[in-house]
This record gives structure tokens, sequence and C-alpha cells, in this order.
């Protein structure tokens, strides 16, 4: 459903503010420790996962400094709706992961259907190791039981947008995670 950047700016109006751009800024500091502790000199390959993704691991990348790589993988089930579908493939990345410890970095952990087929994909392209790492993580039972291995913060159950995270394909560039 398309919307109209005069829609868009009602919902913000309208919307909670869950965490500020300081608050994001030190669940980013907190998960690059933790990353670092357990990644460090294991030469990973990090896999954006586009697009939700790209803003949380642009901040992300610049705080880990030990050597790594970076690719994207593009694989969605929102395409600007609200709610999930079939997954639909848009782009696998273009390094082999093959023999590589690999981290998806995913905006926000939902349902789990997506990072989990992700997962799976990257076992299946031979990556001797995958974790994953998630800017936010929605509080509700998984019927998959998909766990992330990082997360930086925790929402409720409802739709959050901002820092990455879309609605309807707009507010991606929020320097804050608002829900509606």
């Amino acid at each position: 459903m398309t919307i109209t950047p005069e829609q868009a700016a009602e919902v913000l109006a309208k919307a909670q503010q869950l965490y500020t751009q300081q608050e994001l800024e030190q669940a980013l500091d907190r998960l690059a420790q933790q990353i670092s502790e357990r990644l460090a000199g294991t030469n990973p390959l990090l896999l954006c996962v586009l697009n939700g993704a790209l803003i949380p691991m642009g901040h992300l990348l610049t705080r880990l400094d030990f050597p790594l790589r970076q690719d994207y993988i593009h694989a969605s089930r929102y395409r600007g709706d609200t709610r999930g579908a079939e997954l639909e493939w848009k782009g696998r990345p273009g390094t082999s992961l093959a023999g590589q410890t690999v981290m998806l970095v995913d905006d926000i952990l939902d349902e789990g259907v997506t990072l989990a087929t992700l997962v799976s994909y990257c076992r299946g392209a031979g990556a001797k190791e995958v974790y994953s790492v998630v800017l936010v993580e929605k509080r509700h039972d998984r019927s998959n039981g998909f766990q992330a291995d990082f997360v930086g913060l925790q929402v409720p159950d409802r739709y959050v947008f901002g820092f990455g995270m879309d609605y309807k394909e707009y507010w991606r560039n929020l320097p804050g995670i608002y829900a509606v």
C-alpha cells in the first residue's frame, strides 16, 4: 500500500518514540563490544540484510576495530507492507561463503522467518559458522523459535520504524525508533 509524504508525516506525528538516537548509540556500542569479544580474530564476513540493516550496519561497522569484510544479502518478506509475506530473493552475496565465519546483520527480529532462512542459506553455502545480529528484537513468541546471537534493544510487539526500519517505505532515515 503506497502512502503520500503527508500521510507519512501524520504517522510520525502520532507515533511514540521508543528509543532516542543516544540510546541507539549506546546499544550499538554494547553490540560492538559483544561482537568484538566473540569474533575478533576470526576474519568474519558481515552480510548486511538489505534494505533495513543498511543504517544499523553502517553505524556498527565503524565501531568494530578488527579486520573484517562485508557484503550484502537482499531478501524481503515485507516489501513496503506492514505484514510479512513469502520471502522474495533480490540479491545473494557476491563473496563465496564456503569456509567463512559469517555474521548476518539485520534491523529487526520479528517473526524470525527471514533471518532463519538466511542463516540456513549461509550454512547451505558452506559457511563454517553463522552468527546473527539485530538492532531490535520484538518481544513475542516466535513459532520457529529463532533467536539472534546478538541483540541491541527490545521493542514491544508493535509496528516499529526508524533507524533503517520503514513505515510503508518512509522514515528509515529517522535517528530514533518509533512505534505506531
